[in-house]
């Protein structure tokens, strides 16, 4: 798919100048911290190292003492505490940390993860009565539970208390909980609202942690957990987010739990490399995939054990499940693009809405966000049992999906979420309405240029400024994800070296010749790009990032391509 290229606004040059000079560093890496708000060397110096110490007191949360109170209580008193979890990566690693972190100290907890096919998302009345046969007194949701209102409402009932811990979008109606603990509850004055669910449960403990007097090192035991989480929910890497992911991926490569160094040697990812992209394309989709086509506590028991021989035997479970997961993926996809060449039409509809019996539930969500990589239009998938709709809705840039939704909600059964994903649930004979009213709703918020991709592009660069220098300064300023991207320059009239080809999968594969030097270049599932390249004349365009590659054991710097184009100078607009 054809991409227009975006450049960020200039910095001012004064100020670049100044901190590039202050800082003894490139104009180019001035730059990009200015971009990033960053003006002068302490705030540098705080951004290249994050530090525990800069994350915010928990207790500016609402309700946050009530919370702390009664976890207390329930510990000194051995009290049956319930963890109420979810069946996503942040779900799971969610109800691990808490659990674990209550296990040390000495109470007495379970947890309970809903079967997505049989339950759905979210705290549930079976689960809520579950938890009181159980003889539980104390209930705590993770990374659910903001809309919730008659489970909790089940559960004071039944004389239990709850606390919600979360961080999705709250509904008009706010469960009558015990403390709810969600940085976007109405009213909250938390200064960074963009926790990830299990970032949420950190809080908490950490705020347990002070008032238990545990030191503030204490809860690094658990900061690989919510690395892991916070890195597969894809919550922009930001604030507290950046800082949490920073200490927690040293813990996975220095000192990760049993479970997790089983499923890193099970994955084959390299122990002590994880980064978050390894995190998001290697761990994540093995813990997913089992709450997805069966019981996601497989997940949480392999994150909890501190059995070498059970973490072994659960990672392979889990790499199998994985397997599965891809093979069903794959069938419906390809069912999903026969139906999507059939019905839509690409000029009129703003939004992808696709129902079919049967789809399975565990892998709609996945296939979606691949029907994004085509179409590149908000994109709903439901499947449909027994007359219900289930679906997992994805979407793009600028279009706030939790929004459409509410705006159909007259057609939906439940619904929840945020701007970039939600699930659903629908009456069978209100699909084709909603389909219409969705589109409607898009066609409403978008413009037909909202309909293009867009490559982001920091700054222009000449290739002569490619060096390891800038690669050692560029590694500063990970972990990279939403609201803190890696670094992406544009160069022009680049000559290659040799001719390009295609190597693996749709691979490019090529370098290019500087004053310099001459520098690897790859593509990922490029291979549609050759043709755009002149190979005899220095006229090929090239936006790219700079990372470091190891094979055969030789590390070296290369270039990896996002984009290509080849002749006069390709149009560059402002971002």
């Amino acid at each position: 798919m054809l991409k227009h290229w975006e450049l960020a606004a200039e910095a001012d040059s004064a100020s670049v100048l100044a901190l590039s000079r202050e800082m003894g560093v490139k104009p180019v890496v001035a730059r990009l911290l200015l971009q990033r708000g960053i003006e002068t060397p302490e705030q540098a110096e705080a951004f290249f190292h994050p530090e525990r110490s800069a994350l915010h007191d928990p207790f500016l949360f609402k309700h946050m003492e009530v919370a702390v109170e009664r976890v207390i209580r329930a510990l000194q008193d051995k009290e049956l505490i319930y963890i109420f979890g979810d069946y996503d990566v942040d779900g799971i690693t969610s109800c691990s940390l808490l659990y674990l972190f209550f296990r040390d100290l000495g109470g007495n907890v379970r947890y309970y993860i809903p079967n997505r096919e049989d339950e759905g998302y979210g705290v549930s009345v079976e689960g809520v009565e579950l938890a009181k046969r159980a003889g539980a007194e104390l209930l705590i949701t993770v990374d659910c539970g903001i809309t919730a209102v008659e489970e909790v409402h089940r559960a004071r009932e039944l004389d239990m208390d709850i606390i919600v811990s979360d961080h999705h979008q709250a509904g008009e109606e706010i469960p009558e909980a015990l403390a709810v603990i969600n940085p976007k509850l109405p009213g909250s004055t938390y200064p960074f609202k963009e926790l990830a669910g299990c970032g949420v449960a950190f809080k908490l403990a950490q705020a347990v942690a002070q008032q238990l007097e545990l030191g503030e090192s204490y809860l690094d035991r658990y900061l690989d957990l919510v690395a892991v989480g916070t890195a597969a929910d894809i919550v922009p890497l930001v604030d507290e987010n950046r800082i949490l992911v920073n200490l927690g991926l040293k813990k996975v490569n220095r000192d990760p739990l049993i479970g997790l160094a089983a499923l890193i040697e099970t994955a084959h990812l390299r122990g002590g490399q994880i980064d978050v992209g390894q995190i998001i394309y290697g761990i994540a989709p093995r813990i997913n995939a089992v709450g997805r086509l069966g019981s996601a506590d497989r997940a949480v028991d392999l994150m909890i054990t501190q059995n070498a021989e059970r973490a072994r035997h659960l990672s392979m479970e889990l790499e199998q499940e994985n397997r599965n997961r891809r093979r069903i993926d794959t069938h419906t996809l390809d069912e999903a693009l026969a139906e999507a060449e059939e019905t839509h039409d690409p000029e009129e509809d703003y939004g992808l809405v696709l129902a079919r019996d049967e789809w399975h539930g565990g892998v709609i969500g996945i296939v979606a966000s691949r029907l994004i990589e085509k179409y590149y239009r908000p994109t709903v998938m439901i499947t449909i049992k027994d007359g219900i709709g289930k679906g997992s809705a994805r979407s793009i840039p600028g279009f706030d999906i939790y929004d459409a939704l509410n705006q159909c909600n007259d057609l939906l059964e439940q619904f929840g979420g945020h701007t970039y994903a939600a699930g659903l649930s629908i009456r069978s004979e209100n699909i084709e309405e909603f389909r219409q009213r969705f589109n409607a709703v898009a066609k409403d918020s978008l413009t037909e240029d909202d309909l293009i991709p867009k490559l982001h592009i920091d700054a222009e660069l000449p290739l002569e400024h490619v060096n390891d220098e800038l690669l050692e300064y560029l590694k500063k300023f990970a972990p990279f994800g939403p609201n803190n991207p890696m670094p992406a320059f544009v160069s022009y009239d680049v000559a290659l070296s040799g001719y390009p080809r295609i190597v693996g999968t749709n691979h490019l594969k090529f370098k290019v010749r500087s004053s310099r030097s001459v520098i690897d270049c790859i593509g990922f599932n490029l291979g549609d790009r050759l043709q755009r390249m002149d190979p005899n004349r220095a006229t090929n365009h090239i936006v790219y990032t700079v990372q470091e590659n190891e094979w055969m054991g030789r590390v070296y710097l290369q270039l990896h391509i996002l984009d290509v184009k080849s002749g006069p100078h390709p149009e560059v607009r402002n971002g």
